[in-house]
């Protein structure tokens, strides 16, 4: 099956931290990320996601944008069984229509039984935030969280980030 949908691009990989405010010094320091927005509050849907997600920080630096996950409720370790990995990567898409596209398309190649899926779960409905930004995610067959989000033109374009202060 072939996608004649226009191609997307990425918009950001969520990162989960059991500590937002050490992880937020780290990429600082290291890559020289600064901080755009917080949230502290979140829909529904985030929280049955992100089950104990606290706050989220995105944070950005020449054309490379993170979104920093606190979750709390866990203990922090350091061995290799508590790694803590990315959460999810963000592919942003140009239209609603585009959104409702992909939504459908990943509908139509789980029902064609061509694949093997490591999660069955289905992908969400599509949300829209406060912004107008409209989204939903969906596993690949490894099981890898994508979100796909449509951003209006009110939003800052992906390709337009600030640069690094």
């Amino acid at each position: 099956m072939t996608s004649t949908l226009p191609p997307a691009r990425l918009h950001h990989i969520g990162v989960q931290t059991f500590d937002l405010d050490n992880s937020l010094a780290w990429y600082r320091d290291f890559l020289g990320c600064r901080p755009t927005w917080t949230a502290e509050t979140f829909s529904d849907l985030t929280v049955s996601r992100l089950p104990g997600v606290s706050r989220i920080t995105e944070i950005v630096t020449d054309g490379i944008r993170l979104h920093l996950i606190e979750r709390t409720g866990r203990e922090r370790r350091h061995g290799p069984e508590d790694r803590v990995q990315f959460q999810h990567l963000c592919i942003a898409v140009d239209s609603p229509e585009d959104l409702r596209a992909k939504l459908a398309l990943w509908h139509e190649l789980y029902a064609s039984g061509a694949y093997e899926f490591l999660r069955t779960d289905p992908p969400t409905e599509i949300v829209t935030d406060a912004e107008g930004v409209q989204s939903f995610y969906c596993f690949d067959v490894n099981g890898l969280e994508i979100e796909f989000t449509y951003l209006p033109t009110t939003y800052l374009p992906t390709n337009d980030l600030p640069e690094s202060a």
